[in-house]
């Protein structure tokens, strides 16, 4: 299935992490962009409008990525949605953590957009 303008959610406690994340995503396509400071903000972003893929940071405050997977994995509209992980935390326990807890797809910083573009075809089909 391949969504049209797909709306995305970055969470991310870097602004410098989400402004590159957002140039990225909108060099490959993607300008429907909507950030977040931390899993606690994406909540609350996730529950005012609907999200077609959401990309999240591991380590953040308030609320960590993993914690996020899961707690928009319990919300209905978000049992499915496509959720990637964009983090340092590149062990192999660490992406089958996350993997496991509900992420479709990881990614380890530094990536490139190439990496990028590609991961977000597989995740929504374009």
């Amino acid at each position: 299935m391949s969504i049209t303008n797909p709306k995305i959610l970055v969470a991310d406690d870097s602004s410098t992490m989400r402004r590159i994340l957002k140039m990225t995503l909108a060099r490959c396509g993607f300008e429907d962009v909507t950030e977040a400071t931390d899993g606690q903000d994406a909540v609350s972003q996730c529950k005012a409008q609907n999200f077609d893929c959401v990309l999240t940071d591991w380590n953040m405050p308030n609320m960590d990525g993993l914690e996020l997977i899961v707690t928009l994995r319990g919300m209905p509209a978000y049992a499915k949605v496509p959720i990637m992980m964009i983090t340092t935390e590149g062990a192999k326990d660490d992406v089958i953590e996350a993997l496991t807890r509900g992420a479709n797809a990881y990614i380890v910083k530094p990536f490139t957009p190439d990496t990028l573009k590609q991961k977000m075809s597989e995740l929504l089909g374009s």
